[in-house]
């Protein structure tokens, strides 16, 4: 008889696959009823996300949001006023052209969601009427709408990557507070049993492409891809 494979196995959530639910307790998002200014109390380093989060206090509460570059604990920042300024959150509309931002969020109110790694940034390009367009870190454009807001300034972080993994037992302890498994068997090098792209002379893979409403053990590969094949 097969045994379960690792999505599976993972997803019944056994010790040897738990989540961290510590390392996920801050929630980053901006929200919505924001006040005109805020203050950073504390600079967090989370276990969760590659980026140390900024601790903001506001007259209705706290929220946290992605540190920007040079960030300080003490610092203030204005909440969609229109000085352009590290760390303020502003609405695109407000922001000049050629200005860095990032966490900038993809409908008004969701809190951010695009440029959010350590030493990431997108930059203001041009306005066409309700339209903002920005260069991504991919150096693509990605349209907004101009009441989307932004954080001013680079994320901070940069750099973080460039010191090596020396020892595979360190890059395995740095996946798993993230929930991740590490090492990953290649799919195709399993026997047929243990995946569904398992086997195969010469080591063919099968199609990559799940059904769209396959069961647990067979939504493995691309689930739903917009598109295939090359460009």
């Amino acid at each position: 008889m097969g045994k379960r494979i690792i999505t599976q196995r993972r997803g019944r959530g056994t010790n040897t696959y738990r989540v961290n639910k510590k390392a996920f307790r801050y929630r980053i998002k901006v929200p919505k009823d924001i006040s005109k200014k805020g203050k950073v109390i504390k600079l967090i380093d989370s276990r969760a996300h590659g980026f140390p989060i900024a601790k903001i206090k506001y007259d209705k509460g706290f929220f946290y949001i992605p540190a920007c570059d040079k960030m300080i604990e003490g610092q203030e920042i204005f909440l969609e006023e229109k000085e352009i300024k590290s760390g303020n959150i502003l609405k695109l509309k407000d922001i000049p052209i050629k200005a860095r931002v990032y966490n900038i969020e993809s409908r008004y109110g969701d809190g951010g969601k695009f440029i959010r790694s350590c030493g990431n940034y997108a930059e203001v390009i041009r306005k066409t009427g309700k339209d903002v367009f920005v260069v991504m870190p991919s150096k693509k454009e990605k349209k907004f709408n101009e009441s989307c807001r932004a954080i001013i300034g680079i994320v901070a972080g940069e750099g973080k990557l460039d010191k090596p993994v020396l020892k595979a037992g360190k890059k395995y302890y740095i996946k798993k507070t993230k929930s991740k498994l590490w090492p990953r068997t290649s799919a195709v090098k399993m026997n047929a049993i243990d995946h569904p792209f398992g086997s195969g002379r010469g080591k063919r893979i099968k199609s990559k492409i799940a059904k769209r409403n396959a069961p647990a053990g067979r939504r493995v590969g691309l689930l739903r891809p917009k598109r295939t094949g090359k460009k």
